[in-house]
Formats: C-alpha cells, structure tokens, sequence
C-alpha cells in the first residue's frame, strides 16, 4: 500500500535525468585554414554535444586575447601570419584543453630544433651538419664533392634545407661523378614539384642551413598522420627527387597509397607526438638502408 509519507515520496529533482552542457570548443586558427576545417567541424557538432565557435581572423590579430571568447577546447595551429605567442597569452589566461600543445609549436618553424629534439627521445634522422652563413661562423670546407662543418663531412649528394621551415625551398647537390648540377624542389606548382640545374652546384650562403646526406628511398616518400600516441596513418607518394613530376589521379589528387608501418616505425610515431605535444601531427619518414629516418615534424597542417 502506497505510502503517505512525504518524506518517502521520490523527488523529482533526484529522479530528472541530468543533462550534460554541451562542450564549447573553440578554432582558433587563420581565416584560410578554417575553410578547410569545416568538414570536420560539422561532423564534430552532429552529434549535439558539442558547440563550436570560430575566433575571427580579425579578433586573433587585433584584439585583446581577453576579449576572446571562453572556451572549453581550443584547436590552433600555426599558419603564415598566426600570432602565435598571442594566443599562447591566451591559453595561459583561459586554460582550455588544447588539441596541439601551443608551446612546441615554436619548435616546429625551425628544422634545427626539429632535428635536436628527434636526437633526444632517440628518432633516427639523416647524418647532417648545420651551418649559419651570416653568424660569422667558421670551419666550413666546400669541396667539389663533399662539404666539412667542423670536422663532419657530408658527401654529395647532399640536401640542403633552410633552417626556417617555413621556407620549402631545398636543393640538393650532385657529385662530378654523376653530372654535377643540382635540383630544386619546392611547393608544387601545377603538375611540377621540382626542377634540375646542371649548371648550378654553388650552395647558397644567404642564412642558415642543414646539409644532410641524401638518402635513396626508391622512389619513396612516407607521410605519417597521428591522432594522439596510440594511432598512426601512413601513405607513400612518389618523391620529388624523382623526375618533379606530380601523378594525379582522375579528380586531380596527387595520388598516394596507404602503407603498413613497422613496429618501430609506430613507436617513432608515439614518441612524437609525445615530445612535441601534438596531439594531430604530421612527420615524414625516409626508409632508407635497411632503416627509418625522419626527415621532417610538421604538426597539424593543411
């Protein structure tokens, strides 16, 4: 028989299912990479449980990082023109869960950093020597077959990069036993991403580089994408070295093809992500005499 006692009569404020708010995540990225994200960005907001707010362009540049909206999450990622300590301000006002660790990102626009820090959680990367040419460094010997930095040679080929790995500019130069000359690869430009110079072999000395041995991949070159530690996608594309050409396929994708990393490979990739704070992250892979070399970290990038 039914109680008449208050007390044992449920409330109904105990017995409502509680509703969760929803999670605020916030994009904070440059106008021109926020296009590409809108895919993933509604397919983040099906669900209902989550809201997305879109920091303008303008406010990232020009407003007060106090003035920004509050969020829970926040996605950023560097870009030509990101103000990148702006928004790092910004995380250490709101604290949000960020996606990609702000910090590092810094590391990620210089390839000599990169280079170190794979050196120190034990990644494998090309033999390679740095040198400043407008530091007024000294022990530079340029031979015609090899270049000495400081008693370490690099013999021809080699691969220049510039340290600011912003600038996609790299040449590689070729010993008088196959021809001399040089190659320049770049960002492609139609259906080209590289073209050669038999008569140049002068490397340049207008800042500051890393020489590194050239290193035969077979006509190969792996892009590893990671989303967190614990997951890695590989695909192989035809490298640049090659003949410049770009393969396209029928909508006009440069066509590459997913490829099963080795075990050590995947561990590559978790110490990675690890040590550069990226939670999305992008790297490259050399495989190369037997082994695997990174050859480049380029965090979240489109």
């Amino acid at each position: 028989m039914p109680s008449d006692d208050p007390a044992s009569t449920p409330s109904p404020v105990a017995t409502a299912t509680r509703v969760p708010a929803a999670i605020t995540v916030g994009v904070c990225v440059m106008r021109k990479k926020c296009e590409k994200l809108r895919p993933l960005l509604a397919e983040m907001t099906s669900g209902g449980d989550m809201t997305v707010v879109v920091f303008e362009q303008q406010s990232i540049l020009e407003d007060a990082v106090s003035d920004w909206p509050v969020v829970d999450v926040l996605v950023a990622f560097y870009s030509k023109g990101f103000p990148l300590a702006k928004v790092g301000e910004y995380v250490r006002l709101r604290e949000p869960f960020c996606f990609n660790a702000i910090g590092p990102m810094s590391e990620l626009l210089d390839r000599r950093a990169i280079y170190s820090r794979l050196q120190q959680i034990g990644v494998a990367v090309p033999k390679h020597v740095v040198y400043d040419h407008l530091g007024g460094g000294e022990g530079l010997v340029l031979r015609e077959d090899y270049l000495e930095v400081s008693g370490v040679r690099i013999n021809k080929p080699f691969v220049e990069k510039p340290a600011s790995a912003e600038d996609h500019n790299i040449h590689i130069y070729y010993p008088p036993s196959v021809g001399g000359g040089s190659k320049r690869l770049f960002r492609k430009v139609g259906d080209c991403s590289s073209a050669f110079y038999p008569d140049v072999s002068e490397i340049r000395r207008d800042g500051a580089y890393i020489y590194e041995e050239f290193l035969p991949t077979e006509g190969a070159d792996l892009k590893v994408y990671t989303v967190g530690p614990k997951y890695a996608y590989a695909e192989a594309r035809k490298s640049p070295t090659l003949d410049g050409r770009v393969v396209r396929d029928a909508s006009g994708k440069e066509v590459r093809f997913p490829v099963l990393l080795t075990a050590h490979e995947k561990d590559v990739a978790r110490r990675i992500s690890l040590a550069f704070g990226q939670m999305v992250n992008g790297f490259d892979i050399l495989r190369a005499h037997g082994a695997s070399y990174v050859c480049d970290v380029n965090g979240w990038s489109f």
